[in-house]
């Protein structure tokens, strides 16, 4: 269990926590949420030691592990492969002492300790988890610095899911990750056999792959069981219970006032009224809650154009050599919201720029309407802002002749107070920056905006935001990201970029992530091959009772779990004088989650053999 005891901590005289706590079993997924700011990544920092309380502990397990991913792998000659390999640092140690142990105790030992720790199959996994973030066999086998820093974050995740840590400490994991990746990350951390804590702003993640979520708010922290749309849900009837409290606080104190007010000074209810005067002192007062998104982003809304307003006939684009995208024949309309699907690298970024005039064409034809204005936004220009200009500079450059007054009310129609327009790019917050580039980009209002990666420094607050100025702009939008939250709340059309073309897709963003997560291929096949073969009603009762064993089975491990983990949650297993128990019970837990694992497998199956049999016996 990791336990967090009223913990204090302030930087620059300005606190972040006091007397915050919370507990989290062995073995649980964890969300961290709170708006920016709040000192999320400084409550990992402080897990991990690398900052000291003023006041409070932090206690774990003894010999716990942690892992975390703080920077990129650096650039060597090392493949990738080996990277990851090496991040196991026991597996390592060992390999390297079995090729030179003499003594035949200690190479027994050695060997003993490489095969619990699953030694031989490391590569295995190692390339298994590399090729979920994105990298193929032949890209595996490459040296490390063949590649940018954002696909060597990418390594960095590889190293650390690889090496197993007890405690795992991810901030903002998908930020680096293409849709594809962040599908992938999901899965894997579902049956992650240790305790996770996910700091994330990313809703799929955050209502999948953990059980519960740690809010970070008024420099406490607060447990709610669950994933996030249910702590979503929680705390709007909390919140709406503190405004019904805070009403009936106002009107109880507006009525005494104005007794008091009215009677003071007449004889006759002056003890009437010095009563109440005491009565409004011992009331407690009650604050109204703020409201739940006070960011806003306001685009303006551009002209219709007659459709479409972009058309492409047997158009290319690429680079320097053989185009990247060929035979692309689509049409654009201004009430389009459409969202690009794809593996990375299969072209998403250089369709976009293709759209935004920022590459040319190698062949074909890109009719554009007369009056066609487009945005564009992308993350580099995050990185381009100028780190000297404030906000109100950006915007006065852009628009020279603007008054001051329109200038500052345009900025905070994308959120940015009055201090953060004055304040120099440099010292803005990442989610600051963003909504200043979005600013920028639909200065103009473009009757096509193009957003690739939007969301990656706004926090879940930023993001609803974007949702709703998405929802209510009058432009067509194409959309790249890696945010399904985001994605299933603004498209109404999907593109597949795969193979060098773009297409329409035609099955849904449930279908698609069902596709990244089970590929097709050769197993797919086998149920074909039986499908002609008649089966028995004896065959189905057979079949039958093997899903209720299973569903049995599942049941039973559940239940295990469920005790341990109240088990676990109790501090009393964690004192000194209960020695290793709490080691054994988190093993013992780690068992039964592979277990359940391990049974929802069969399951499947089952199910699959039943589902088949009962299609076959209606033919």
């Amino acid at each position: 269990m990791l336990t967090i005891s009223e913990i204090t901590y302030a930087i620059g005289g300005l606190p972040l926590f006091q007397g915050a706590s919370a507990d989290i079993p062995a073995g649980h997924k964890v969300g961290l949420v709170g708006r920016n700011g709040t000192g999320k990544t400084t409550l990992f920092r402080l897990i991990r030691g690398e900052l000291s309380l003023e006041s409070g502990r932090i206690d774990l397990p003894a010999n716990c592990r942690i892992g975390s991913v703080d920077q990129e792998v650096p650039s060597s000659a090392r493949s990738l492969l080996d990277t990851v390999l090496d991040a196991d640092t026991e597996r390592a140690a060992l390999m390297a002492e079995a090729e030179t142990a003499t003594d035949p105790m200690r190479i027994a030992n050695v060997q003993t300790r490489l095969a619990d720790i699953d030694a031989w199959s490391a590569e295995a996994r190692a390339s298994t988890i590399l090729k979920g973030l994105g990298f193929d066999t032949e890209a595996q086998r490459r040296a490390c610095s063949e590649f940018s820093g954002g696909w060597r974050m990418r390594v960095a995740l590889a190293g650390i899911l690889f090496a197993r840590p007890d405690l795992l400490l991810l901030d903002e994991p998908t930020n680096y990750l293409d849709l594809e990746g962040a599908i992938w990350l999901e899965s894997y951390l579902q049956t992650y056999p240790h305790t996770v804590i996910i700091s994330s702003h990313d809703r799929a993640l955050l209502n999948n792959a953990v059980g519960a979520i740690l809010h970070v708010e008024d420099r406490k922290l607060n447990y709610f069981q669950g994933p996030y749309d249910q702590f979503a849900r929680q705390r709007l009837e909390q919140r709406a219970v503190q405004a019904s409290q805070a009403r009936k606080y106002e009107q109880r104190r507006a009525h005494l006032q104005g007794f008091v007010d009215r009677f003071r000074y007449q004889a006759n209810k002056a003890k009437q009224a010095q009563s109440r005067v005491k009565m409004l002192e011992k009331l407690t007062a009650v604050a109204v809650p703020d409201a739940l998104i006070t960011q806003v982003l306001t685009f303006p809304e551009p002209e219709e154009l007659s459709p479409p307003i972009v058309n492409l006939d047997n158009a290319a684009v690429g680079y320097d050599g053989p185009p990247v995208l060929q035979r692309l024949n689509l049409r654009i309309d201004q009430d389009d919201r459409i969202a690009l699907l794809g593996r990375n690298g299969e072209g998403k970024s250089t369709f976009a720029k293709l759209l935004a005039e920022k590459l040319p064409l190698c062949a074909g034809n890109v009719t554009r309407a007369a009056k066609l204005r487009v945005g564009y936004f992308a993350q580099h220009q995050i990185d381009e802002l100028d780190p000297a200009a404030t906000p109100l500079d950006h915007l006065t450059k852009a628009r020279p002749d603007a008054s001051k007054a329109w200038a500052r009310s345009r900025l905070a129609g994308f959120g940015l107070t009055a201090d953060q327009v004055d304040t120099v790019a440099l010292q803005l917050s990442g989610g600051e920056k963003a909504r200043l580039s979005l600013m920028l980009a639909t200065l103009d209002a473009p009757h096509l905006l193009i957003l690739d990666e939007p969301t990656n420094h706004l926090d879940i607050e930023g993001r609803d935001a974007l949702v709703e100025a998405l929802t209510q702009y009058t432009g067509a939008i194409i959309l790249v990201s890696h945010d399904m939250h985001l994605l299933g709340l603004v498209a109404d059309r999907l593109w597949l970029v795969q193979g060098g073309t773009v297409a329409p897709y035609t099955e849904d963003l449930d279908a698609y992530r069902d596709l990244m997560l089970h590929p097709p291929g050769a197993p797919a096949e086998k149920p074909k091959a039986v499908a002609s073969v008649r089966v028995s009603k004896t065959e189905i009762t057979a079949l039958r009772a093997e899903v209720r064993k299973c569903e049995t089975v599942l049941a039973k491990l559940n239940k295990m779990r469920d005790q341990l983990a109240v088990k676990l949650s109790d501090s009393a297993l964690y004192e000194a004088e209960m020695g290793n128990q709490a080691e054994t019970w988190q093993h013992k837990y780690a068992e039964v989650m592979d277990g359940i694992a391990r049974a929802e497998g069969l399951w499947t199956d089952a199910m699959e053999k039943l589902e088949l049999a009962l299609v076959t016996a209606q033919h």
